[in-house]
């Protein structure tokens, strides 16, 4: 079984946030693979089913995002899974928009999500896949800033994203971490879509 958590933050005010990008893509995940997000237990709402031949959970902290480590730790306890199941998908500041990175192990580097995750469980040894959001352009604080919308001139490169990554992981399913990386690790949008967002 492989446990998918993307995390971010509950409630309908966070929904379209940068910060909750690991939501949205779950969301597409869901829409995809048929499996309704409908359980709410383990401090997160999740769905359990199955996708190119493999049993697979979807899931989204119900807590706040510096507690996401509780929900972690609960639903694996739950599906008596270990670590190594897990994949955790989340937005990253130092990566541009649009850039998708798969990381095993290594700290949170400032993301309080993964921190709570990492204190939590005691490993860093769990896959995740880093979700580029890039940095503020126009003096926000970067509170402000992953807990708003995409820029407008955004709105297409973050769509194009959200469904790459959704493919990034999908493949990781289909045919391996190790195929999944070499097809999708370090992948930008087109060129046409990032001059866009940098005008």
């Amino acid at each position: 079984m492989q446990l998918f958590i993307g995390l971010g933050n509950p409630g309908f005010r966070y929904k379209r946030t940068r910060h909750n990008v690991g939501f949205q893509i779950i969301d597409v995940l869901s829409q995809r693979w048929g499996i309704s997000l409908n359980r709410h237990t383990c401090s997160a709402q999740w769905g359990r089913g199955g996708w190119a031949g493999q049993e697979v959970v979807l899931a989204q902290p119900e807590t706040y995002m510096n507690l996401s480590g509780r929900a972690v730790f609960r639903l694996l306890a739950f599906f008596q899974l270990s670590a190594a199941d897990l994949l955790i998908i989340h937005d990253d500041l130092d990566l541009p928009l649009g850039r998708l990175k798969f990381v095993l192990r290594g700290g949170a580097g400032g993301h309080r999500g993964v921190a709570s995750i990492i204190n939590t469980i005691h490993t860093t040894e769990f896959l995740r896949l880093k979700v580029g959001i890039g940095r503020p352009q126009y003096g926000e604080t970067v509170e402000n800033y992953v807990l708003s919308p995409c820029y407008p001139a955004e709105i297409d490169t973050y769509a194009s994203m959200i469904d790459r990554t959704a493919d990034a992981l999908e493949a990781v399913l289909k045919v391996g971490l190790n195929q999944a990386m070499s097809l999708f690790h370090g992948w930008m949008p087109p060129a046409e879509n990032r001059s866009a967002t940098s005008s």
